[in-house]
């Protein structure tokens, strides 16, 4: 089991996230805190403790700041940000002390399950230890990203939304939604679709390729591409 730490300053709101993580198999909350002081006490008190489920706007210090204190004291515990801070300072901050995920409040059960399902997924990747090659590498860095959206729009499924991001990951270049229907076997219309939704949320970038007359082409690239 996954022995999970919830920390919120609103008791109601720590039940709540708490409840949700207790219906994801695999997950057990063995401990609440509503203040930073309390989330140092029960750290120290449980080093069993595998995630912590961290609230930003603590009544003593902030979460960032506990996550902060938690490192310092040694204990490498995985933080999922769980908050309503929406800043891009404090969200590049949580990157930069190694939150493994940012949820923003609110959110739906959904949104959580997925995020937990994910970091399961990055445990097991990681258990299985020895030396890695590129395609595992890719894994250990992606199993946490936002791929796994549970929230995709009426009318669109995971698994293709993934076929057009694994042909847009592998491509050498920007590619049309006409190349993206050969590649995968949709229909232009149905690649289309999915890289517009793609594009909208920031997974893929959009570039405009000009001819000789009419519209301009609407070419898409993988936005996290190196």
């Amino acid at each position: 089991m996954i022995e999970v730490l919830v920390v919120d300053d609103d008791i109601r709101v720590a039940r709540v996230n708490a409840a949700y993580v207790q219906k994801v198999a695999g997950f057990r909350v063995v401990a609440e805190a509503h203040s930073s002081a309390e989330a140092l006490r029960e750290v120290e008190a449980r080093p069993q403790i595998d995630l912590i489920l961290m609230d930003h706007y603590l009544p003593d210090e902030t979460g960032l700041a506990t996550v902060q204190e938690i490192r310092r004291r040694g204990h490498q515990t995985d933080v999922i940000m769980v908050t309503a801070a929406r800043d891009v300072s404090t969200v590049q901050a949580a990157m930069r002390l190694g939150a493994l995920q940012y949820l923003v409040k609110p959110f739906a059960f959904a949104g959580l399950r997925a995020k937990l399902e994910a970091y399961a997924g990055l445990r097991r990747t990681l258990d299985g230890g020895g030396e890695a090659e590129q395609a595992q590498v890719d894994r250990i860095f992606g199993a946490l990203s936002a791929d796994t959206e549970p929230d995709l729009p009426k009318g669109h499924s995971l698994s293709t939304a993934e076929l057009v991001r694994r042909v847009l990951v592998d491509a050498e270049g920007p590619l049309s939604a006409q190349e993206v229907g050969d590649r995968t076997g949709l229909s232009r219309q149905t690649a289309q679709r999915y890289l517009k939704l793609l594009e909208r949320t920031g997974r893929a970038g959009l570039t405009l390729k000009y001819g000789d007359a009419g519209r301009p082409e609407h070419r898409y690239v993988w936005a996290t591409r190196t």
